[in-house]
């Protein structure tokens, strides 16, 4: 990972950053995996690029990510147009480093290609997708949501259910005719009853647990950086677990896509299953005992052969 001190990005205009990514990265299977579903309200793809707004700070920051924009990308740069103008440096120090998390630039996989590429199921799969980096969740309170949201229903209903939530709550940013929508705070989702969410079809249990978890992090007793200060993602799964409606898959999954532990392993995940089971040529899903006995092979890159496992979801 890149310190803090380290600029992470260069300008080749005015408005146009040039972001450094590994030799092997894979923007279009990035692109690919952004674009899964059309209900998705917080980032729009287009052809080659991706358009996501940000609040820095409280202010808005519009912006247009591609690859081989500039002449000098050659497949192994991202580039970010800020279309809203280019904003003050530090501001995007902070858009570039979303950006680069995000899109997990930082992170070396080799140890994965090591370990993956020798096992018999997860090989064919590594070679197909190639440099696809494991697309994460920055923030800890958008990841916990969107996971709650999730909990035993499809994918399809989970978009939706994202969606209602962000159009209800969200604050939304006009630019040139074109919307573009943002997630709610946690200040925001904390002053709601539970009444309010139900209305948008979250279970009863579901809008509780929302707003629980919205009052815990505005107060500060839940916090990306406390859970990664505690230096062990074993401890950091205890703290997420004693939250009343956290239970092991939703941990997992939160620190898969937003602490980035590399080994993180939602066990009971259906959408694993369903990939395991494809891959195999069966009917029936694996049992969990066989799962967890596959990713013993795997670890401790568990996470990202889960990320790649999903990504099979799609193929016809």
């Amino acid at each position: 990972m890149r310190s803090n001190g380290e600029r992470q990005y260069r300008w080749a205009d005015e408005a146009l950053a040039v972001l450094d990514t590994p030799e092997d990265y894979h923007f279009d299977e990035a692109l690919a995996y952004l674009n899964r579903s059309e209900s998705e309200c917080l980032h729009q793809v287009e052809g080659r690029t991706v358009y996501k707004a940000l609040d820095i700070g409280g202010e808005p920051v519009l912006m247009a990510i591609g690859m081989g924009i500039v002449e000098e990308a050659q497949g192994r740069t991202v580039t970010v147009r800020f279309l809203n103008g280019r904003p003050e440096e530090e501001r995007v120090g902070r858009s570039i480093a979303f950006i680069r998390e995000w899109m997990d630039l930082d992170t070396d996989i080799s140890g994965f290609y090591r370990i993956g590429g020798q096992d018999p199921l997860l090989g064919p799969v590594i070679e197909r997708y190639r440099g696809l980096r494991l697309i994460g969740v920055p923030s800890l309170f958008e990841a916990l949501c969107w996971t709650v949201a999730g909990q035993q229903i499809n994918l399809a209903f989970a978009y939706t259910l994202k969606k209602r939530l962000v159009e209800a709550f969200g604050s939304r940013i006009v630019h040139e005719g074109r919307e573009f929508m943002l997630f709610p705070s946690a200040e925001q989702i904390a002053s709601l009853q539970p009444e309010e969410l139900r209305e948008l079809k979250f279970t009863g249990s579901k809008a509780e647990t929302l707003i629980r978890i919205a009052r815990l992090i505005q107060e500060g007793e839940l916090s990306k950086e406390g859970l990664l200060e505690l230096g062990d993602f074993r401890e950091a799964e205890k703290k997420l677990i004693s939250v009343r409606g956290i239970g092991p898959w939703t941990a997992n999954y939160v620190m898969m896509r937003c602490l980035r532990n590399r080994d993180a392993f939602p066990l009971a995940d259906v959408g694993l299953h369903n990939a395991i089971r494809r891959r195999l040529g069966r009917t029936e899903k694996p049992s969990l005992p066989e799962v967890e006995d596959m990713g013993a092979r795997w670890a401790p890159w568990r996470a990202y052969a889960t990320f790649y496992l999903w990504s099979t979801l799609t193929e016809s």
